[in-house]
């Protein structure tokens, strides 16, 4: 029995439409992106939106290449497109491409011409978008409104056989040029482009419209439910005025539906601006960590799970909002946290040294690879006379809410022992290098926990043995590549100069065997994700993924970013 306030309102939608008689043999869905650039976090939601309702009501789910502009697809983004679904864990049940149906969309526009209701136009570009004027004025008819059938006929042979250079005429549907709604004032059918086709070559030298191809590629693949994102909801008459001039009685006519599109704060998701941040070399690619789209986030270690949670989490709305980015970092914290190995590496070092610890002496500790599972087992870990921990832990003195290292107090290195510092060493500059400390023999971890506890120690700092660590290339990236929380047109200008650090750290021996595709906590730092530079480098990154702790509090209390 399904629960009708546990559905969301498209569920609620189709489930009307089975109560009004539709047979559920007869559901089904389709994900038609364009190829002409990669898939982000935005096209997640229509994926996952399309794909588990396709699960749901065990229906199948077309994947159709919307490939009428032959001028920005390529072969690539079909590629990497069909790599992120699959990457998300999604399979489809048909691939097609709009190309497949161009001579059955011409011959449709030929029927609408025979019946009137499509013409051949001959005037600019700028004077037709003149003409149609506002939603609160009418438009003007253009002169060549009212050629006959049979002109029109003629010259969209020409134009289909090349005898019209480009931008010298366009098909126009003939529809209502007083309609408050601007997708209706005559809207282009077909316009000329004398390019390549990525699949039919120079086949054809005209190339239907989006809007033209997309409802009636639903149409002929018998797509019963067309969902789309909101800003398609003013062009649904136009859907299914171009639906009515050819639907059959007998066939099913596609319903389109329209829900919120994901927006996400500090981002951009436009394929318009990404391909500009790419020509001015702000970024390397459409693969570069730090943009949203799903080859960025799984080079950085975003995981399919977490994505489909933060997918779940917001929910299918028709209400268009801004979702905090601190929930999607929040959603795959939340998954690493249980499939990450615990590491300690530092990644700002200084030498700290236990004069009362031999120098011959090595200690192999344990260290417990996952709490939150343990079939993660322990590894052992070197621990000497000679450590680095952070500099960022160690202050000369003690200062008010700082509880890590200082002169005279004591803390605890993780899995080892509680030390205290007693010294410190500096160079000609003033710099402090070394720290002397010493330790005490009988408070290991795991060992006098009723010692340790009387003793108050407030901070564990993670550290590694300087004999016996490896140095390691670490990319860490800011989380926010924007500097406005809402990004308008003038982008460009809030781009984050500090969107990423290239560091060489020093880990413990652990990591010798880390290889491509793991993932990683590096205790008290943040979740990592192994990943090579590109594909002919095949020298191992560690990618920061996503800080242990929500670093979106304080820039949201101080409703500010500080550089």
């Amino acid at each position: 029995m399904i629960i009708e306030s546990q559905l969301h309102f498209i569920e609620k939608i189709i489930e009307e439409d089975i109560k009004n008689g539709f047979s559920t043999k007869n559901i089904k869905f389709r994900f038609p992106p364009e190829p002409n650039g990669y898939l982000h976090i935005g096209h997640v939601k229509a994926i996952y939106l399309n794909f588990e309702l396709g699960k749901k009501y065990n229906a199948p789910v077309n994947l159709r290449f919307d490939d009428t502009n032959p001028i920005e697809e390529k072969i690539k983004f079909i590629n990497s497109i069909k790599k992120d679904i699959k990457f998300l864990g999604f399979e489809w049940d048909q691939e097609y491409y709009s190309s497949n149906y161009f001579q059955q969309l011409y011959e449709w526009a030929i029927k609408l011409i025979k019946n009137n209701k499509a013409y051949v136009d001959d005037l600019p570009k700028n004077i037709i978008q003149f003409q149609r004027k506002t939603p609160f004025e009418s438009g003007i008819n253009s002169n060549y409104r009212n050629r006959s059938i049979k002109e029109n006929l003629y010259l969209f042979e020409k134009m289909k056989k090349g005898f019209f250079e480009e931008k010298t005429c366009v098909l126009r549907a003939k529809i209502d040029m007083n309609s408050s709604n601007m997708n209706m004032r005559d809207p282009i059918m077909y316009r000329i482009l004398k390019k390549t086709h990525h699949r039919t070559k120079n086949k054809w030298c005209i190339y239907p419209t989006y809007d033209w191809t997309h409802g009636l590629c639903d149409y002929i693949e018998q797509i019963s439910h067309s969902l789309c994102s909101l800003e398609f909801e003013n062009r649904r008459p136009l859907y299914n005025w171009y639906l009515d001039q050819i639907v059959e009685k007998n066939k099913i006519r596609p319903k389109q539906i329209e829900f919120s599109r994901l927006n996400l704060s500090y981002s951009i998701t436009s394929k318009r601006k990404i391909q500009f941040l790419i020509n001015k070399k702000i970024i390397k690619s459409w693969e570069d960590p730090r943009i949203f789209t799903i080859s960025g986030l799984r080079n950085r270690g975003y995981t399919a799970i977490a994505i489909k949670n933060f997918i779940k989490k917001i929910g299918i709305s028709k209400r268009n909002n801004l979702i905090d980015i601190s929930l999607l970092e929040f959603k795959i914290r939340e998954h690493l946290n249980k499939i990450s190995t615990r590491v300690m590496v530092v990644l700002n070092p200084i030498k700290l040294i236990i004069d009362n610890y031999s120098s011959k002496k090595i200690e192999w500790v344990n260290a417990e690879n996952n709490p939150e599972n343990p079939k993660f087992g322990y590894r052992k870990i070197p621990f000497s006379k000679y450590l680095y921990i952070e500099k960022d832990d160690f202050f000369r003195k003690k200062r008010k809410k700082f509880f890590r290292l200082s002169i005279g107090c004591e803390v605890r290195l993780k899995n080892a022992y509680i030390i205290k510092a007693n010294s410190i060493i500096k160079n000609f500059n003033g710099e402090i290098i070394e720290i002397h400390c010493t330790y005490d023999p009988i408070s290991k971890s795991g060992k006098n926990k009723k010692n340790s506890k009387k003793r108050k120690i407030k901070s564990t700092l993670h550290w590694v043995s300087i004999k016996h660590s490896i140095p390691i290339n670490i990319y860490i990236y800011n989380s926010y590549f924007f500097l406005k929380k809402k990004v308008d047109k003038n982008f460009n200008k809030y781009i984050n100069p500090k969107s990423i650090d290239k560091i060489i750290a020093y880990a413990e021996p652990f990591l010798h065997n880390a290889k491509k595709g793991d993932h990683f906590q590096f205790q008290r730092i943040g979740y990592f994700y192994v990943n090579t530079m590109n594909t002919y480098n095949k020298k191992l990154i560690f990618h920061k993924t996503v800080s242990i702790k929500d670093q979106w509090k304080k820039i949201n209390n101080n409703k500010q970013i500080e550089l």
